[in-house]
């Protein structure tokens, strides 16, 4: 059987994809691989893709599964990008296109932000998009982040 998955709000992309036996794997070039596509798995492709293509973050600066050490406990931000000094500048999460971006998904974001100190939080689940800015201790609705060199921030 064939997985639908819905048109989302982004730009187009060209995403490569093969079958392996009854699963559909998608390649992720931030990692190096192909992984198996789930509705969170082609959220997460697009953002990248946008991330590069339309805000300028350099691709080797964006990690992919950020690990965050939360209260002895290992978790995983879908998106980082870091900038020139290594630190997290971005950090999203992706969720299904049928998740709906409520004060939970909000809520786990900042978690993780309170590790990682990102300037920025995207969340998204492809077809509505939120984006905070972190400043004087406090989240901010913003527009999406610009990383080209020289840009203003």
């Amino acid at each position: 059987m064939t997985q639908q998955l819905p048109i989302l709000d982004f730009p187009p992309v060209r995403l490569r994809a093969r079958r392996n036996g009854d699963r559909t794997e998608i390649w992720d070039a931030v990692r190096g691989m192909y992984l198996v596509l789930t509705p969170e798995e082609w959220v997460r492709q697009h953002l990248t893709a946008f991330l590069v293509s339309h805000c300028g973050v350099p691709p080797h600066r964006i990690v992919a599964e950020y690990p965050v050490p939360l209260n002895g406990q290992p978790q995983r931000a879908d998106i980082v990008a870091v900038d020139d000094r290594g630190e997290p500048a971005i950090l999203a999460e992706c969720k299904a296109a049928d998740v709906k971006l409520d004060q939970s998904v909000l809520a786990q974001a900042v978690r993780y932000n309170s590790v990682l100190r990102a300037r920025y939080i995207i969340l998204t689940n492809g077809l509505k998009h939120r984006c905070y800015e972190y400043s004087d201790g406090q989240y901010r609705p913003a527009g999406f982040p610009v990383m080209r060199p020289g840009a203003e921030r």
